[in-house]
């Protein structure tokens, strides 16, 4: 919204706006008539998505198909964001993203393939499989990654953070930016957008500390140790840039990260 502030913006929330009620989507659509829907609805907690398959693929699968359709019928420009957990070349290997190369992970991919079926695909600006820890507002949970690691520093807790899984950690307000660049474009299609360079969620968490000067107990574990359901990805994946669509590099994780914790004044600038 912030990045928005010189476009006309509807704000819809759930549960008053809900993804998975196609008629009610129509009616306030056909009504709004936007030029544009950026649709970050998902359900995105992949322990309980192993739990919940058929409430899981209304949202992340069914409702991005009739969001294309409606697109189509209605000729807005439809942006969606995928996920990233797609992409998985298999122990020991760098996984490197081309555009043309095809997703290798399951049920989560069906929302890209929703998109970008035949028919669809003109007005798909924006499917962003993003392999990142995005840290920035979060409205639902109310913290990040980042504000949590900090939240157990402060209550002087021990912290365990696995270190055999990699990320791109990606400031929420630089890939804001880059949705707004992209809208102001003619290119369509499926886009990788993260910060520079990857980092394990235990060297994450060490580089918060380091930038804040604290030294809590952080002890870094194998991802074994959660028991978790879902099947993360273990290995680093590089990423293609927008640079050949003029669109603006996002910064080294370690620089958003700083700029993240200065503008909260966590840190002097």
């Amino acid at each position: 919204m912030k990045t928005l502030a010189r476009d006309e913006v509807v704000p819809l929330y759930y549960p008053e706006f809900d993804v998975t009620r196609p008629e009610k989507v129509r009616l306030l659509l056909q009504e709004l008539r936007p030029g544009a829907v950026i649709n970050t609805a998902a359900f995105h907690r992949v322990d309980e998505c192993e739990d919940q398959p058929e409430a899981s693929f209304r949202v992340n699968a069914v409702a991005v198909r009739d969001l294309a359709r409606l697109a189509s019928e209605l000729g807005f420009i439809l942006i969606h964001f995928s996920t990233d957990y797609v992409f998985d070349a298999g122990r020991g290997a760098l996984c490197r993203i081309r555009r043309a190369q095809p997703p290798q992970r399951l049920r989560r991919l069906q929302a890209g393939r929703r998109v970008f079926r035949p028919g669809y695909r003109r007005k798909a600006l924006l499917g962003a499989h993003l392999r990142a820890l995005r840290f920035g507002s979060c409205r639902e949970k109310g913290y990040n990654f980042v504000d949590r690691m900090i939240a157990l520093a402060d209550e002087g807790k021990p912290i365990r953070v696995v270190d055999d899984q990699w990320v791109s950690p990606t400031s929420a307000e630089e890939l804001a930016a880059r949705v707004s660049d992209l809208l102001r474009t003619d290119h369509y299609g499926l886009y990788h957008l993260t910060s520079e360079g990857q980092c394990t969620w235990f060297e994450f968490a060490a580089e918060v500390f380091s930038l804040l000067e604290k030294s809590p107990r952080l002890e870094p574990v194998p991802s074994r140790v959660f028991a978790a359901k879902a099947r993360r990805p273990s290995i680093p994946c590089s990423k293609t840039s927008g640079q050949e669509n003029r669109l603006r590099d996002f910064s080294d994780w370690k620089k958003a990260l700083r700029t993240y914790l200065e503008r909260k004044s966590l840190i002097p600038k």
